[in-house]
């Protein structure tokens, strides 16, 4: 997948095990402007990797990456893919979660979250799975992008993060097929 509709081209590919040192850099920009992830993990490269990713996709802008997304199974964590099996009235197992999606903060706004996107919600149609996932609710630029991607919020609850620490969490469906 190519943009260049804002001059130095963007491409999305498979993450390589190469690319993970590219991506924690990256990954430590978006958490010192903006706190995402919220907890900063002992193990970015591990935590990038996720405990059962089906996918993972970058985003390279002359030659550099710019962005990351994954794509995985739920976890008991995960809030989207119960919400979403109980409104569609099936088992949750046909959901795949992105997550791990970010942007270098200087890269964006030339269209890199929604081509990265678009690889985790086309892998996941390709195994027969629906796109879900969860975000942190005082994260109104990622909330912004899904809406405007089409996705649907399914709610936002409360997660428990640890003792005594419970935090927002906006809960999102990829738009159907063709809809």
């Amino acid at each position: 997948m190519r943009d260049e509709t804002a001059g130095t081209a963007i491409r999305v590919r498979r993450r390589e095990a190469g690319d993970l040192d590219a991506c924690v850099r990256v990954l430590a920009a978006v958490h010192g402007r903006d706190g995402y992830p919220v907890d900063w993990p002992a193990a970015p490269a591990a935590w990038l990797c996720g405990a059962a990713p089906l996918a993972a996709w970058v985003a390279e802008a002359d030659g550099a990456v710019i962005g990351h997304v994954g794509l995985g199974a739920g976890t008991g964590g995960d809030a989207a893919p119960g919400l979403w099996s109980a409104r569609e009235g099936v088992a949750a197992e046909p959901t795949a979660v992105v997550g791990r999606l970010f942007v270098a903060p200087g890269a964006r706004g030339r269209g890199a979250g929604a081509l990265l996107m678009a690889a985790a919600v086309e892998e996941a149609r390709l195994r027969g799975l629906h796109p879900v996932l969860d975000v942190v609710a005082s994260d109104r630029g990622a909330a912004a992008l899904y809406e405007r991607l089409g996705w649907t919020l399914l709610a936002t609850v409360e997660q428990e993060w640890g003792p005594d620490r419970r935090v927002a969490v906006r809960a999102y469906a990829a738009p159907r097929p063709g809809g």
